[in-house]
């Protein structure tokens, strides 16, 4: 009889102790981690300053005052990303969710802004608007949190739709060429047409006949590509990056001591209502994708770090944060499941936010290209969303009814944006995102419908999405050589 030794029978007692590993905490070798986490970035680069460059430009900051902006978010997106995928205490959902600033605030700061006198003044006020909404957030969030069961499937379903639906115009803008080009010829050009298609259509290839490891950088490779092939036609200029300084830091209040008023605090507070139910839908979205189980605990915890980002974001001159939806259909495409990779996209724009010239490069990404590579994933945002409402019994028309009634507001200020005009300033705030008034509209119908009357609300069933194991095949990042 064949004896076993000692280290034989520790190392076969550990593999029996040992738990499997799931995806979303799977660290992967510091090459992909590097390389899955740029393209996070690139992914995520153009909505993550396109809020600072909106308020900027209504409240008449100088172009140095601009720029200062951008790379105070950058830094805080990169902390709040952090924060939000590696977890510190009971902060942070531990899932590959990268923060940005969210939109539905642009109308609101630059109404607040512009009240207070615009220029850096406006700015002052904003500002201790955003920070008493962060600790408003921060302490609400273990009470909204045991809202979760008012969010059956056909909520999630609806809102991730109405994210996904909301999120393709602002793709085919820049596709066209970018908002900032809107009555000007080259709006529309072909050349830009090309240039979106180009890429598109480069990552549905690489998606069909590439391998799992170049599948899963298609977006990355795409945007790349698009660039390069832009530059070499003499469209993508990178004069921008000599300019630049080599090295800038966001100093704590920098325009001075932010100033609290009542009216302003209440309305940045009643926006982050807002996006909590936006970050619900997407903490439920990448539990959906990666097939970790999400509970009530996970949304409070990602609710403390919109919270605590935002907070940061008033203290270093940035805005408020919200998980973004954009990077989720990155994850979807990817299949690339692990948080590490949202840390290294974190690391990633700190460096970005300290180095203005290393911005500059990402910012010359042309607008149609990015475009191309948009497109492609805030469709897989709605298909996800289409994908959870596909565990509803849409036969039922109460169901029918929250989907098509929502859906029908959402895309109210999208397709007619004058639709609100006449409505006061504060209330136009809110009606003006179509992900705010659909969500909202989805809410309100779903506990018309089904709390109020009692009926049995269907829950998403987290034991059936889960492998035994706790593996959520396929995953690429785990197998990919």
């Amino acid at each position: 009889m064949a004896r076993v030794s000692r280290k034989s029978a520790r190392q076969s007692a550990r593999n029996v102790n040992r738990q499997p590993v799931h995806p979303v905490d799977h660290m992967l070798p510091l090459p992909k981690l590097t390389l899955y986490g740029f393209q996070h970035v690139l992914a995520f680069y153009a909505a993550a300053v396109i809020v600072p460059i909106l308020l900027g430009n209504a409240m008449g900051l100088s172009g140095q005052e601009l720029v200062y902006l951008i790379n105070a978010d950058l830094l805080t997106c990169g902390v709040a990303s952090i924060i939000q995928a590696l977890g510190v205490w009971k902060i942070g959902a531990r899932l590959p969710l990268v923060q940005g600033v969210t939109f539905t605030a642009v109308s609101p700061m630059i109404a607040i802004g512009l009240g207070a006198g615009g220029g850096t003044a406006g700015l002052l006020v904003v500002y201790g608007a955003v920070i008493t909404a962060g600790i408003a957030t921060f302490l609400f969030a273990p009470f909204f949190s045991k809202l979760v069961k008012y969010f059956p499937p056909v909520v999630i379903g609806t809102i991730l739709t109405i994210i996904g639906l909301t999120l393709i115009p602002v793709g085919l803008q820049d596709a066209a060429g970018g908002s900032h080009l809107m009555g000007d010829p080259a709006y529309g050009d072909p050349k830009n047409l090309a240039y979106a298609l180009g890429t598109l259509l480069f990552i549905l290839a690489m998606v069909r006949v590439g391998k799992p490891f170049l599948s899963s950088l298609a977006v990355l490779l795409g945007l790349v590509g698009g660039t390069a092939v832009a530059w070499l036609l003499g469209d993508a200029h990178f004069g921008a990056v000599s300019q630049a300084d080599w090295f800038g830091v966001s100093t704590p209040f920098h325009y001075g001591m932010p100033k609290f008023e009542l009216l302003p605090i209440i309305a940045m507070t009643v926006v982050m209502l807002i996006t909590m139910v936006e970050t619900t839908g997407d903490v439920y979205a990448i539990g959906e994708i990666t097939r970790k189980k999400v509970d009530g605990d996970t949304v409070a915890r990602a609710l403390r770090a919109d919270g605590a980002a935002t907070v940061l974001g008033g203290v270093l001159n940035s805005f408020p944060y919200v998980a973004f939806a954009e990077n989720i259909g990155l994850v979807r495409m990817s299949k690339v499941m692990s948080r590490y990779v949202v840390v290294a996209a974190g690391v990633f724009m700190i460096v970005l936010g300290l180095l203005p010239k290393a911005g500059s490069l990402v910012a010359a990404i042309p607008h149609p290209v990015l475009g191309g590579a948009a497109i492609s994933m805030f469709g897989m945002v709605a298909a996800v969303g289409i994908q959870i409402l596909g565990k509803v019994d849409l036969r039922e028309e109460r169901n029918a009814l929250i989907l098509a009634v929502s859906l029908g507001a959402a895309l109210l200020p999208t397709t007619v944006p004058s639709f609100f005009d006449r409505m006061p300033d504060d209330v136009q705030a809110v009606l003006d995102s179509g992900i705010t008034l659909g969500g909202l509209t989805a809410i309100t119908l779903n506990l018309f419908f089904n709390v109020f009357t009692r009926r049995r609300i269907m829950e998403i069933d987290w034991d059936d999405m889960e492998e035994p194991d706790g593996s959520a095949e396929p995953y690429i990042g785990a197998t990919a050589r």
